[in-house]
């Protein structure tokens, strides 16, 4: 894999999350906190490695993650692989859920400060017929966890059809979640519904 910067993941991830809005070098330098000249360079060499691509707009150039590319996709992957790896205490509570498709992610004020968060927030994408399933993990799991679980179960039609409908709350979701696994299913839902 091609070497980055800190600078770089998080701009990558900032692309993939926030699908939904378009960024260019001045946008970006504001989320990140550089200088445009910065945020340029960073989106030149992720664009040069083909992990980007462009669109003019107007007199703007804005980018996205190049959703066509395997490599791009692995990458981002990885990206959320290695940012779920910060939360593993929410990896062990939950590893039950952890099955073949499906798709755990973290949210809310949790991700921020657990000691004063209200509650827990997950997102379980799963197939349609695995809700019952999850419903008795979740119950059985927060006997050992003192603040509540609140637990959204979705299939994976509903969420595509969810962010299809552009429905806020689960853009939101998908913008600030840390997805604790399912990561490469994950980026493969988000790769149908995030283009030019």
């Amino acid at each position: 894999m091609t070497s980055l910067t800190e600078n770089e993941k998080k701009s990558l991830l900032i692309l993939f999350k926030d699908f939904n809005s378009y960024y260019n070098a001045n946008s970006l330098s504001k989320k990140l906190s550089i200088s445009r000249i910065g945020s340029r360079k960073i989106l030149k060499k992720l664009e040069k490695e083909e992990l980007l691509i462009f669109k003019e707009i107007g007199k703007s150039i804005v980018y996205k993650p190049n959703m066509y590319n395997d490599y791009a996709t692995d990458v981002l992957s990885f990206l959320l692989s290695d940012e779920a790896n910060k939360f593993r205490r929410w990896k062990d509570e939950f590893k039950e859920i952890f099955k073949q498709d499906r798709i755990v992610m973290l949210y809310g004020s949790v991700l921020i400060n657990y000691s004063k968060a209200k509650d827990v927030d997950i997102m379980i994408i799963r197939k349609k017929e695995e809700s019952g399933e999850i419903h008795k993990i979740i119950a059985e799991r927060q006997k050992f966890i003192s603040k509540k679980v609140h637990a959204i179960d979705i299939s994976s039609e509903e969420f595509v059809k969810n962010i299809m409908q552009k429905e806020k709350p689960i853009l939101d979701i998908v913008k600030n979640a840390v997805v604790l696994f399912g990561q490469n299913k994950y980026v493969g839902l988000i790769k149908n519904v995030t283009t030019f």
